[in-house]
C-alpha cells in the first residue's frame, strides 16, 4: 500500500473511518465530519463549540497563527472563543529557553486580542523533529438559535468571500521562501507585504463573521484552510448535500498572492487560505452582508450561488463552465515535500 502524500488525509478515507470507529454521543450535535469545522456539545441552555489545529507549514509567529486558525474555527459556527490550550513539539538540540517564552509571548499577545484564555496544554522536546509543531484546541460557546454549520447552503444562496485568497500560503511563502521567491523574480516589496499578511490584513475572520452573522441570517460559513478556496467549496457542497457555482473572474486573488504562488509552480485557487472567509446567505441578503464586513472593515466580494446538487461542483470563466480544479493535497505542501 502506498504512503499517503502530505498534508490532510483524503475525504473519502475520513468519511470511513468516522462511520466505522465514532460513534455519536447523546449530546453530540455536530461530531467529526468531512468539511466540518467544529465539534458542537449541547451543555443544556447554550453549545459547547471545540475544535483543534495544528500548525505544521509556518514557523515564524507560530504561537499566533495557532490562536487565530483555532478562533477561526469557532469564528464560522457563530461562537464566542473563549479557552484555549496549546501542544508545544519542540526539536530536539534546537531549542533554547529563549524560543520557548517567545512562543508563549506570541500565544499570550493573540489570545489578548480576542479576549480568549489560555487554560492549559503541554510543552516538551521531541525527538525526530526538524520543526517546532504546535497543536492548538479552542474552546467556546454559541447561543442555540445562533448556530451556524458548514451544512447550511441551500440552493439559491449567493457565496461570498472576504479579503482574498491565498491569503495565509502568500504569508507562509514569503516567510518561509522568501529569499528564493526573490531570486524567481518575485519583487522585495511582494515578498515584505505578503509576510505582514499575518497581521494586515489578518488571518482572523472573527471581525467579518461577528458583522455578517449581526447582519443577517448567515446560512453556511466555511473557513478555507489546507486545500485552499477550492476545496473549501467541494467541502460546502458536500457537507450541505448541494452543487456550487463560482464564477472565476469575481474570486478575489490577492496580487501577492497570484505572484508567489505563480513563482513556485503552485495554483491559488489550491493553496492553504486561511484569512479568508467562505459564506452562503440568501440571496436577498448578499449585498447587506457584504455591506456589514466591509463596514467592519473587510472586504467581501460575491463570487457565486449554491445550485442544485446535481449540477455539481464547478467553476466558470469566460462564461464556461467547468469541474472545480480538485487538489489531493495543499499546493504549498509542495514546496516542503520537494525541499
Amino acid at each position: 500500500m502506498p504512503p499517503l502524500p502530505v498534508g490532510k488525509v483524503r475525504a473519502e478515507t475520513l468519511r470511513r473511518l468516522f462511520a466505522r470507529y465514532v460513534p455519536k454521543g447523546e449530546r453530540v450535535v455536530v461530531g467529526p465530519r468531512v468539511g466540518e469545522d467544529a465539534a458542537v456539545l449541547d451543555m443544556g441552555d447554550r453549545y459547547l463549540v471545540a475544535t483543534t489545529d495544528p500548525i505544521t507549514f509556518a514557523t515564524g509567529e507560530m504561537g499566533r497563527y495557532a490562536v487565530h486558525v483555532n478562533a477561526n474555527d469557532l469564528a464560522v459556527r457563530g461562537a464566542l472563543p473563549r479557552w484555549f490550550l496549546a501542544t508545544l513539539l519542540l526539536p530536539e538540540g534546537r531549542t533554547t529557553e529563549s524560543s520557548v517564552e517567545g512562543l508563549f509571548a506570541e500565544i499570550a499577545e493573540a489570545c489578548g486580542e480576542i479576549g480568549v484564555a489560555l487554560v492549559g496544554g503541554h510543552t516538551e522536546i521531541t525527538a525526530g523533529l526538524d520543526r517546532p509543531i504546535v497543536v492548538g484546541a479552542m474552546l467556546g460557546e454559541v447561543a442555540k438559535d445562533r448556530l451556524v454549520t458548514t451544512a447550511g447552503a441551500r440552493p439559491g444562496d449567493r457565496v461570498l468571500l472576504t479579503k482574498g485568497v491565498p491569503l495565509e500560503g502568500a504569508a507562509i511563502i514569503a516567510r518561509e521562501r522568501g529569499d528564493e521567491a526573490e531570486r524567481r523574480g518575485v519583487p522585495r516589496e511582494v515578498v515584505a507585504r505578503a509576510r505582514e499578511f499575518l497581521r494586515r490584513p489578518g488571518i482572523s475572520v472573527l471581525p467579518e463573521a461577528r458583522a455578517a452573522c449581526g447582519a443577517a441570517g448567515v446560512h453556511a460559513m466555511h473557513d478555507p484552510t489546507e486545500g485552499g478556496l477550492a476545496t473549501a467549496c467541494w467541502e460546502l457542497a458536500q457537507a450541505g448535500a448541494v452543487g456550487l457555482r463560482i464564477d472565476r473572474e469575481r474570486i478575489p486573488v490577492l496580487v501577492e498572492g497570484e505572484r508567489l504562488c505563480r513563482a513556485f509552480g503552485l495554483d491559488p485557487l489550491g493553496t492553504i487560505a486561511s484569512g479568508s472567509l467562505l459564506l452562503a446567505v440568501d440571496a436577498a441578503a448578499a449585498e447587506l452582508v457584504a455591506a456589514a464586513c466591509q463596514a467592519s472593515g473587510v472586504a467581501c466580494t460575491v463570487i457565486g450561488e449554491v445550485t442544485d446538487v446535481r449540477e455539481g461542483v464547478t467553476l466558470a470563466s469566460g462564461g464556461r463552465a467547468a469541474a472545480m480544479p480538485s487538489f489531493r493535497q495543499d499546493e504549498i505542501s509542495r514546496l516542503f515535500t520537494e525541499a
